[in-house]
Parts: structure tokens; C-alpha cells; sequence
């Protein structure tokens, strides 16, 4: 049989493993475990570390399983990547194996006060102070301020940092420390496109930065080790597949770029997941924005090879905004349900849908901003509102790709979608009539596992994928085309702009301006006073 790759796909929502042909980028099987979220308060998201790589193990052995099933041999599988949600942060003892606290998630808001502290601070108050290394703003969204905030306020972390034994990582550090061993010679590393999102990480020098980490008060000696996207990191030492090595490694925005095979400068992938994440490849140059992206690390394949890098766009709800309908307003009883309902009004009645839940992302950085509903009439019923949900996530794709048009000087002629969401077919209509381009949607809806399979085969040493121009596998692929007029999508896009100004300046941390008990929230809880999670159980992994 053609050889196999392994792909550990660690999401917000769920923890998934795959296996591909390496010769065909066929998926093979998979089998995906879901992954609680706890809300200690408002604004706070967390995951328990112990889930997470549990969650890994388990998927590992259920599709060794399925494999053996179907008779194919778990020996075939050279290699295993590894692609991970971004930005979420997690401490541990590297003596013990504990997690010192649980996993603070990507969309968490309760560093804001943190943030403003550190843009008081800078000269003028720029919150783009560090973007000329990191690519950055100072926002809640990236690791150094979760960081910054568990060294405050969690006493466990404080010692086991004092003392030498607290160690950092993002979930792909986290995994592959318990997978290369652990406590018992782990790996301590991670990829160069997961640590360009720390705001820690030199893009130009493509390491740890002195001046970065004094800035945030971090001590270097618990940073892991920044390697490529793609070489040998270490060899598995537990689960089926001991002895297999660990070869690839990306963050999900480019692990999805890599599988949706986005290799020449301005190809652009959009991926519809919890958050909403686009990606224009800008070859082996920077590109920084004046129009509120993100500069980031694509990827490095190899060590010998360059690093290549993208304008970001990032959305903090996409997905979850049909999620809160269906959980906290029963409007649904699945999220497949959204299609049908919306479809059955076939428009917003006038309804716009902004879903700042955890403030704005790109192209804004307003923390400030919440969630508003506007434009409601007596008239306006459920499917109206799902069907505003799903213009929402569009509308804001909109505006990432208006900003993309300026900062690159060339207009996107086609995207490249994936992600869970891009199976509802109603969905990728209306982004195809709102961007008026375009909207191609390959069959095999795997892209990032695949990108982190990719990595992984190809890396030196493994060396059973080829990534050369003339040898990348042919994908099919459905393609939505525009069928509204121009007049039509820029109305509506207009009123939601309009919408997102309505959703501005909503919370404050001034003192005195916060209602329904929530002063502590908004304003951030006072350092060193944080409550810790229940007392880990011990784990050796």
C-alpha cells in the first residue's frame, strides 16, 4: 500500500485524527472526540489541558482501530503532523506533567485590562507599538497578554515560573511534549507560524525577541524551542504509533493555506470555522498593513527553506454565531438546521446580525464592541434572524477582503473556502453575491489536516510527500458564482456597516460605567487574586 500520514487536527470546538494517502491526499478514515469550553465568567474561555491531549490519545487509537478494521496496516503511517487552534495559551510543570491552570482560548477577553495597561505604557498610547516585529497589534487575541495575565494572577504559575519549572506553549507544544514523552524528555518546542502569533516572536529575525519579551515582562527560559513547519521534532513514545515521528506542525490558518495548496503570491483561502480566517499569501515578504490585518508566518517548510508570509484577517465569530443561536436562543436544534430556516425567508427583512461577542477583530481591534440585533420590525421572525447570521459571517469576510484590495494593491479575482461551515451551500451563495467574485470550494473539505499531513510527509528524514509545483495532487472542486447585482450587495453592505458603528464603544472599564454587576469583568480582576480551577488530576503523559 502507498504510504500513509498521520494528522492531528486540534480545533476550538473538537480534536480530530486523519490519515492520508501520501501519494493521493486521499483521507483514509478519521475519528474526532468534541471538546468541552467552560465560561467562568463573562468573557473568560477555557479548556481543560488534560481533555485536550486526552482527547488526542483517544482519536489516535480509535482510527489505529478503524484502520485495522479495513485491514490496513498502522506500519504504513510514516509520519504525524500536528495543527492546532492558535493563540491559546497553557502553562505547565515540566517536572510533574501538570497543567498549572486551565487553557485560556483564543477569543478569551479577560486580558483587557492587561491590554490597556500595556498600550498606556507605550509612547502615545500605540496599540501598533510592536507590529514592526511582530506584525501585531496589542490585542487580547494573542498569547503574551494570556501569558502576561497567568504570571499576575495564578500563585501556582508565579512559583512554578520563580522556581524554573513552568513551561509555555500554545496547544502544538502542548501535544507534542506529551506525545514525545513528556515529563520524561518531551519535545518543549513549536512551529514558526504558531509562534509568530504570540506577539513574543521576531518575524524579520525569526526568533524570540529580547526587547518583545522585556516589553511584556516575560522570562525567555519558558519559551519552547522555534522550529520549521516541517522537519523531524521527535518520535512518538506512546499510543499505536509509538516510534512514528512527529514531522509537521502548523497553526489551522496555515496548515488550511498549505492544504488548499495556496503556494504563489496572492492566492487567498478564507476558512469558516468557530472564527472566520483569511489568508492572502505574500510570498517571502512582509507585507504590513494599513488597513488592519495582521502580518504573520504562512509556514517553513524545511529549515533550509525561507519562510513565506500572509495578510491575516481574522473574525472571532463566524460559526459560533449559529452555535449561540442554536444553544442560547433554541432558535435551531442543529447547525445544520441554518441552512433550511434561513432559506426559508430568503432574506433579512432588513435584519442585520452583528456578532461582536468577544469585540471586533480585523479590521477594527475593538474590544469595546458587543453583539447587536438591529433593524427589527414586528414582521421579523427566526428564520429572518438566521438568515442575518449567515449574511454576518459574509459581511465581515467583506470587510477582510476590502482591506486585503488596499494593503496588496491587487483585487481578489477568486477564494478559496473551507471549514466546517462552507457545507451550508446557502452560505457560500450569498459570500460568492456579497464579494462579487468567485467562491471555489474543493470536495475534499479537509484542508487543514491535510496542510498538517503535507508538512509532515514532506519534512526530511520522512520525505513520502512532494510539495513540487508538478506533483501536488488535482483536487475537484464546486464553484459559486455571483448572482445578485453589484447595487443590491453594496446596499446591504452599507446598512451593515452602519450596524457595526451601532455596535462600537458598548463597554467601558472606566470606573462607575458598567452595569449588572459585571464591574469586576469589564474591568479586569485585580492581579493576584484570580480563582485557581480545581486541583489537577495527575496525569503521566
Amino acid at each position: 500500500m502507498d504510504p500513509l500520514v498521520g494528522a492531528i487536527d486540534q480545533g476550538t470546538s473538537s480534536t480530530r485524527f486523519l490519515v492520508f494517502n501520501a501519494k493521493t491526499a486521499e483521507l483514509i478514515t478519521h475519528h474526532q472526540v468534541e471538546i468541552n469550553q467552560s465560561f467562568p465568567k463573562e468573557g473568560w474561555v477555557e479548556e481543560d489541558p488534560r481533555e485536550i491531549i486526552q482527547s488526542v490519545y483517544e482519536c489516535m487509537e480509535k482510527t489505529c482501530e478503524k484502520l485495522c478494521q479495513r485491514h490496513i496496516d498502522v506500519g504504513n503511517i510514516k509520519a504525524v503532523g500536528v495543527t492546532n487552534q492558535r493563540e491559546t495559551t497553557l502553562v505547565w510543570d515540566k517536572d510533574t506533567g501538570e497543567p498549572l491552570y486551565n487553557a485560556i482560548v483564543w477569543l478569551d477577553l479577560r486580558t483587557q485590562s492587561t491590554v490597556e495597561r500595556l498600550i498606556n505604557k507605550a509612547p502615545d498610547k500605540n496599540k501598533n507599538l510592536l507590529r514592526h516585529k511582530t506584525g501585531l497589534p496589542i490585542s487580547t487575541y494573542f498569547s503574551a497578554v494570556k501569558l502576561r495575565w497567568l504570571l499576575d494572577n495564578v500563585d501556582t504559575v508565579q512559583q512554578a515560573a520563580l522556581s524554573g519549572r513552568a513551561v509555555f506553549g500554545t496547544v502544538d507544544s502542548w501535544i507534542i511534549w506529551c506525545l514525545t514523552g513528556g515529563r520524561n524528555g518531551g519535545i518543549h518546542c513549536t512551529d514558526v507560524s504558531n509562534a509568530s502569533r504570540t506577539m513574543l516572536f521576531n518575524i524579520h529575525t525569526m526568533d524570540w525577541d529580547h526587547e518583545l519579551c522585556s516589553y511584556f515582562d516575560i522570562p525567555m527560559e519558558l519559551l519552547p524551542k522555534v522550529k520549521s513547519s516541517s522537519e523531524i521534532y521527535g518520535w512518538m513514545k506512546t499510543t499505536s504509533l509509538e516510534g512514528v515521528p512527529i514531522s509537521g506542525c502548523l497553526g489551522d490558518q496555515s496548515a488550511a493555506l498549505v492544504g488548499q495548496m495556496c503556494f504563489e503570491d496572492g492566492q487567498t483561502k478564507n476558512t469558516y470555522g468557530t472564527g472566520c480566517f483569511m489568508l492572502r499569501n505574500t510570498g517571502q515578504r512582509p507585507v504590513m498593513s494599513d488597513h488592519g490585518l495582521l502580518t504573520t508566518v504562512a509556514y517553513k517548510l524545511g529549515r533550509d527553506q525561507p519562510p513565506c508570509y500572509a495578510l491575516e484577517g481574522s473574525v472571532a465569530i463566524a460559526g459560533a454565531a449559529v452555535r449561540w443561536l442554536k444553544d442560547n436562543m433554541g432558535i435551531v436544534q442543529s447547525s445544520a438546521e441554518i441552512e433550511k430556516l434561513a432559506a426559508s425567508a430568503g432574506t433579512s427583512y432588513g435584519c442585520y446580525f452583528v456578532p461582536a461577542f468577544s469585540g471586533l477583530y480585523a479590521p477594527y481591534w475593538e474590544p469595546s464592541a458587543r453583539g447587536i440585533i438591529c433593524g427589527l420590525t414586528q414582521f421579523t421572525n427566526k428564520s429572518h434572524l438566521a438568515f442575518a447570521a449567515l449574511e454576518a459571517v459574509c459581511f465581515q469576510t467583506r470587510e477582510i477582503v476590502d482591506a486585503m484590495n488596499k494593503d496588496s494593491g491587487a483585487p481578489l479575482v477568486q477564494l478559496q473556502v473551507d471549514g466546517g461551515m462552507t457545507a451550508n451551500r446557502l452560505l457560500m451563495q450569498l459570500q460568492a453575491d456579497i464579494l462579487g467574485v468567485s467562491v471555489v470550494k474543493p470536495s475534499m473539505s479537509e484542508t487543514t489536516a491535510l496542510g498538517a499531513a503535507m508538512a509532515a510527509g514532506s519534512a526530511e528524514g520522512v520525505n513520502v510527500w512532494t510539495l513540487s509545483p508538478g506533483d501536488l495532487p488535482h483536487m475537484t472542486s464546486d464553484k459559486y458564482e455571483p448572482q445578485i447585482n453589484c447595487d443590491e450587495s453594496e446596499f446591504r453592505f452599507a446598512r451593515w456597516k452602519k450596524a457595526v458603528q451601532r455596535s462600537m464603544n458598548w463597554e467601558t472599564t472606566e470606573p462607575g460605567c458598567s452595569d449588572n454587576g459585571l464591574e469586576k469583568v469589564n474591568k479586569g480582576i485585580p492581579w493576584g487574586v484570580s480563582p485557581l480551577p480545581p486541583p489537577p488530576t495527575r496525569v503521566d503523559p
